[in-house]
C-alpha cells in the first residue's frame, strides 16, 4: 500500500502555467528555457515543483524505462499511458509528448488522429515529431487542427537505421544548409519550438539566431534558447556510459544500491521490521490471546 499523497484535481499551481507563448517570451527576453524528460508521476512532480519550464514525455522511455534497445519499438499506447501519468503531476510546466515511431509515418489522417489523442486523452499541451522539411506539411496540418507541434531535427533517434547509428549531424556545409532550411520550413509551418539534437555548436547558434521560435538543445551546445536532457542521465540511471553532452548531477545508482543493500541485510538479519514498525493487538485482546493460546508471543 502506497502512502503517496496525490495532487487533488484542479489544485492551484504556485505559478502560472507555462504556455507556448511563455516559452517564446523567454526566447525574446534572452531567458534560458529549462526542459527535462519525465515518464511517471513522481518524477514529473519533482520536475514541476523544481520549476522546470518544459517536461517532455520522450520516447526515450523505451530504453530508460522499458528496456528496449532503441526508441523504435515504443507503441502509441505506451506513450499515451506514460503521458497520462505525467499529466496528473504537472501543474506548471509545459507538457510535450513524443509521437512514437510509426504513429505519424503512414498517413496524415492517422497522424492527426494520433496527435489529437495526446491532447484530448493524455493531457499534453503539444506533441513532438522528428524530421525536417519533409514534415513541414504535417506540422501545418496538426497546427491547423489546433495541436501545437515541437519539431525535432539533427540527430533524430527514430531515424537510427537510415542515419547508420547515433552520429552527429550537420558537419559539412551542405548538411548545415539542409538543417537551416529544415528549421525555416518547420517554423513557417507553425512549429512552436524546435529541438536541435546532436549538431555542432556553431550550427545550433546559427539556427537559433535565425529562428523566430525557441530552440531547445540536446548535444547542440550552449547557444540554444533552452536545454533538455533525459532525466536518467542526470542521475546515472542508464546503466550505460554517458554521452559527451550529458552531465551527471547526482549518482542515483549508488544511492539506490546502498539503500537496497541495507534493506536486504536488515531483512536477512531480522532487523526489519522491528517492534515499532509493527501493528499490535489491543492489550485486552493480547491478554485473552495469552490465555487461550499460551504459546502466543507477548508484546
Amino acid at each position: 500500500m502506497s502512502v503517496t499523497e496525490l495532487r487533488a484535481r484542479g489544485a492551484a499551481s504556485p505559478a502560472p502555467r507555462v504556455t507556448a507563448d511563455a516559452l517564446l517570451q523567454k526566447k525574446l527576453a534572452g531567458q534560458p528555457i529549462t526542459a527535462l524528460t519525465a515518464y511517471d508521476y513522481p518524477t514529473a512532480r519533482l520536475l514541476d515543483e523544481a520549476g522546470i519550464d518544459m517536461v517532455l514525455v520522450g520516447d526515450s522511455l523505451g530504453m530508460v524505462v522499458l528496456g528496449y534497445e532503441n526508441t523504435l519499438p515504443v507503441t502509441l499506447d505506451e506513450m499515451l499511458h506514460h503521458t497520462r501519468a505525467v499529466a496528473r503531476a504537472v501543474r506548471r510546466a509545459f507538457l510535450v509528448a513524443d509521437m512514437p515511431y510509426g504513429s505519424y509515418h503512414s498517413s496524415a489522417r492517422d497522424a492527426t488522429r494520433n496527435a489529437l489523442r495526446f491532447v484530448k486523452e493524455a493531457g499534453a499541451q503539444a506533441v513532438k515529431i522528428e524530421g525536417g522539411s519533409t514534415r513541414a506539411e504535417l506540422v501545418k496540418r496538426l497546427t491547423d487542427a489546433e495541436t501545437p507541434v515541437v519539431a525535432h531535427i539533427g540527430l533524430t533517434p527514430q531515424s537510427v537505421h537510415s542515419m547508420g547509428g547515433y552520429r552527429v549531424q550537420g558537419k559539412s556545409l551542405a548538411a548545415m544548409d539542409r538543417l537551416c532550411a529544415d528549421a525555416r520550413a518547420l517554423e513557417e509551418a507553425g512549429a512552436i519550438a524546435i529541438v536541435l539534437e546532436g549538431i555542432p555548436r556553431e550550427l545550433a547558434a546559427t539556427i537559433t539566431a535565425q529562428c523566430g521560435v525557441p530552440t531547445i538543445g540536446i548535444g547542440a551546445g550552449p547557444d540554444c534558447d533552452g536545454q533538455i536532457l533525459v532525466f536518467h542521465d542526470l542521475f546515472n540511471l542508464t546503466f550505460a556510459p554517458p554521452a559527451k553532452f550529458t552531465r551527471q548531477y547526482a549518482d542515483g545508482a549508488a544511492f539506490f544500491t546502498s539503500a537496497l543493500d541495507q534493506y536486504r541485510d536488515d531483512v536477512v538479519a531480522h532487523r526489519f521490521p522491528n517492534d515499532a514498525e509493527s501493528y499490535h493487538l489491543p492489550r485486552e485482546v493480547q491478554s485473552a490471546l495469552v490465555t487461550t493460546h499460551p504459546r502466543a508471543r507477548k508484546a
